[in-house]
């Protein structure tokens, strides 16, 4: 039998429309599933509807296992060796950024229906605190790998947007990395080209008008997350610094309306863009509006170029990141 989407089974992680029935959608990378069953055979249901090759990359883990890779097709059959229960957990791992997420017609999205298995098991509660990352196209896990750079940060290949699927790895972002360090369940709103400023690809409007959504015309429903995680500025680098912080304020005043109980973080952006300036402006944010949002300076974590950080680059930020969380929220680091 087949178990729907929003089965006792099943449990969800990240931006997700549910607003249809029959499946639910995400179009952010970082967001996941997770289902528990008896047995040694289930198979995860999606609804490809409207995507355009290649599809979205998904890692598959078993049991806490060892990831494996798959594009997300209509049926993904999971086979275990031993009939027993298992928990599945299926990643949105990366996607081509130019294709559509944002507005209908959706070319690369997650339509996850449900689950075809005879036994489910009602899936253990996910006690964690939440946090959730909003960035960019380096918080969505862009040019991670690499073997795709050469001397000096320089590309090696010709990186086109349709082999980016197997190159872009949200689980190698310095968000998952930290956030599995400090035991945190992460939630990922990370869109390349995206700033304070402008819109981005797959036609993703600028930072804080998306912020209330998972897509046009679908209001986020996640409960408000302990922490909140703000990476902006590397897509704003050319822009003007009036029109970098008015627009970073915008976003603010979103998240905090939104998000009232939410502990805040602004962490500067990796290429060093207005680090000193932002820094500053927190400071007046806080003392104007009653705030305490926590400003995190990354200046000089990693080299400027290439602006997009390799997996090497992501465990130093992540690594800093996290001893930085633990002294100042006495955060676990695992």
């Amino acid at each position: 039998m087949i178990v729907s989407y929003n089965h006792e089974s099943i449990r969800l992680t990240g931006r997700w429309d549910t607003q249809n029935k029959e499946y639910a959608t995400a179009t952010a990378t970082g967001s996941y599933i997770e289902f528990s069953f008896k047995g040694t055979l289930a198979t995860a249901v999606f609804n490809c509807d409207g995507n355009k090759y290649p599809f979205p990359h998904l890692w598959v883990q078993i049991d806490d296992g060892d990831y494996a890779e798959a594009m997300v097709d209509n049926y993904l059959k999971i086979r275990t060796k031993e009939d027993k229960e298992h928990t599945v957990r299926i990643i949105f791992k990366g996607t081509v950024e130019e294709y559509w997420r944002w507005f209908a017609p959706l070319e690369n999205k997650i339509s996850f229906c449900g689950v075809i298995t005879d036994t489910p098991i009602k899936i253990k509660e996910d006690t964690r605190k939440t946090i959730e990352f909003v960035g960019d196209s380096i918080t969505e896990g862009v040019l991670t790998d690499e073997d795709y750079f050469g001397e000096n940060g320089k590309n090696k290949f010709s990186i086109g947007q349709f082999n980016r699927v197997y190159q872009d790895d949200v689980t190698a972002t310095y968000a998952w990395l930290t956030a599995e360090k400090l035991n945190l369940r992460p939630i990922f709103m990370g869109y390349g080209a995206v700033g304070v400023t402008h819109s981005g690809m797959g036609a993703v409007p600028k930072a804080d008008e998306a912020y209330p959504y998972n897509f046009d015309g679908s209001p986020i429903t996640h409960k408000n997350c302990d922490y909140i995680l703000i990476n902006h500025g590397a897509n704003d680098r050319f822009e003007a610094l009036e029109n970098y912080l008015t627009n970073y304020e915008k976003l603010l005043d979103v998240i905090i309306k939104m998000n009232p109980e939410s502990k805040i973080i602004s962490l500067s952006a990796f290429c060093g863009a207005f680090h000193e300036e932002l820094c500053e402006f927190i400071k007046e944010y806080n003392k104007k509006n009653g705030t305490d949002i926590f400003f995190i300076d990354s200046n000089g974590w990693v080299p400027v170029e290439p602006l997009h950080p390799a997996r090497n680059g992501h465990i130093t930020i992540s690594e800093n990141l996290t001893k930085i969380l633990t002294e100042q929220f006495g955060m676990r680091n695992s």
